[in-house]
């Protein structure tokens, strides 16, 4: 993979160094980790949206149910409380 330089301000670079620094790590493997838990959270961001948007839907929840038989007893005792 080849490199490239991106221009940030000096406050900026220095603070992702200190964060590398304080994880052991070169900044080039922080921003590639901090690269990827971003890429995480937008998916996870994507499916929770379109699992709230599928369980709003009139009947997704009761039809769930019947097809998996609910949350056993005692879960239901929770969730009511």
């Amino acid at each position: 993979m080849a490199d490239t330089t991106m221009k940030v301000d000096s406050e900026t670079r220095d603070r992702f160094a200190a964060v590398a620094a304080a994880q052991g790590k070169s900044v080039r493997a922080y921003l590639a980790e901090l690269a990827v838990e971003e890429e995480n959270q937008l998916a996870l961001g994507r499916a929770t949206a379109a699992f709230r948007e599928a369980v709003s839907k009139p009947g997704i929840a009761e039809a769930f149910d019947a097809a998996f038989g609910g949350l056993p007893s005692s879960a239901s005792t929770r969730r009511a409380a």
